[in-house]
């Protein structure tokens, strides 16, 4: 919702409905008749400011991607975005993405099942969808049964993709049995949102991330909690095991500083302290991902860099800039050669993990992809940033007029 205020009087004069999510930017036409809004929605709308209505609705503005996922033979990328839609990308871009339309708020996680037949995509709509990859029908939708109002972050399925769990904003961790609908079970234990979940590589551990500063291990078959790791000193905003699973990492940060983590899996686990902090950063670590051989740990931030560590020397030994704005989700593709990122400029990322040279830019196009706007005269910067997040470009920025 967009207020607007009578400055003299001190109140609101009007109400502008119409977006779905939050509205991050505003800005009048020179004329103040109209009024232009950005939205996480995926949308930008023009308003007549007299008559309080909107005039115009345009997709495909600022869409944030929360995640990205490989199918299991790496020729097909899937996202998850705050426009609400599931986009199925091929690899090479040769095609035109494919759209899954199911969730009426934003689609925040996206999974793929080990035989790669199935992807699941988790929504603030309180569902958890499952669809056909090939025909793109939907096959499931998964909620709590309990709460119906429950809306979850990260998903992921069980290594032998039997299964699959969710954390919430509820503050659960859910697990369902994929083939029967049916919820196996919850787990409770951190008294705020969920972010993110990750199951160990032989699949007998889950681990959860939440804003409180901790990370749960869970028996998988039960939902027995096993231990919690507590070190960090803000959120935890994700998790991931090493290919051997004898070593779990965690990232997060807060208050102009971010934290990175590795901890012992095994028994070590138990003491609740983590193995060692790879640095002090920053900037809030949102993504982890371990390189195959469980030597280096790729990680991305709220500053858009993807950093690589050599986990023995505890050391960053290379940095790359992959986004404007947050990276949300980083993955390694099946054969261990690519990486793939996301973040909050709407774009994927897929970078050569050896040496961090980007391959390719996967991005849906938008209203006004490539319109040079170098020379445009009597554009305010946030007019000029708004065309920018809709495809604009700008070689020579000018002042404003």
């Amino acid at each position: 919702m967009i207020w607007l205020w009578d400055v003299e009087r001190g109140s609101y004069s009007m109400a502008l409905h119409g977006h779905t999510a939050v509205v991050h930017d505003l800005a009048f036409t020179p004329d103040g008749r109209s009024l232009l809004s950005g939205s996480e929605d995926g949308s930008l709308r023009v308003w007549d400011v007299e008559r309080g209505q909107c005039a115009r609705v345009i997709q495909g503005y600022a869409v944030t991607l929360y995640d990205v996922a490989w199918n299991p033979d790496g020729t097909w990328l899937a996202s998850a975005g705050s426009d609400t839609l599931v986009t199925i990308w091929e690899r090479d871009g040769r095609t035109p993405p494919r759209l899954l339309r199911g969730h009426s708020w934003m689609a925040y996680g996206v999974a793929w099942s080990s035989d790669g037949r199935l992807l699941a995509s988790s929504g603030l709509d309180n569902t958890v969808q499952v669809w056909d990859a090939t025909t793109e029908a939907g096959v499931q939708t998964l909620r709590d049964p309990n709460h119906p109002d429950t809306s979850f972050f990260g998903i992921e399925w069980s290594p032998d993709g039997r299964f699959l769990a969710g954390g919430s904003y509820q503050q659960e961790v859910q697990v369902w049995e994929v083939s029967t609908g049916t919820r196996r079970w919850v787990g409770r234990g951190q008294p705020t949102t969920i972010r993110r979940v990750a199951w160990s590589p032989d699949g007998t551990r889950l681990a959860s991330c939440g804003y409180d500063g901790s990370v749960i291990l869970w028996e998988a078959a039960t939902g027995t909690q096993q231990a919690r790791l507590q070190g960090h000193r803000g959120m935890v905003m994700s998790v991931a095991w090493s290919p051997d699973g004898t070593r779990l990492a965690s990232g997060g940060g807060g208050r102009g500083s971010g934290e990175l983590f590795v901890w012992d899996a095994r028994s070590g686990a138990h003491s609740g302290e983590p193995l060692y902090a790879l640095s002090e950063l920053s900037e809030v670590v949102y993504a982890l991902v371990w390189s195959p051989t469980g030597t280096m740990l790729i990680s991305g931030g709220s500053d858009g860099m993807l950093r690589w560590w050599d986990v023995e020397r505890r050391k960053c030994v290379l940095t790359r800039h992959a986004h404007q704005g947050t990276v949300q989700s980083l993955k390694m593709s099946p054969d261990g050669r690519s990486l793939a990122s996301c973040g909050d400029d709407g774009a994927i990322s897929i970078r050569e993990l050896a040496s961090g040279k980007q391959l390719r830019t996967l991005r849906r196009d938008r209203p006004y992809e490539r319109l040079d706007i170098s020379r445009a005269k009597g554009l305010t910067r946030a007019q000029r940033a708004s065309l920018s997040a809709l495809g604009a470009i700008e070689h020579h920025p000018v002042s404003d007029i």
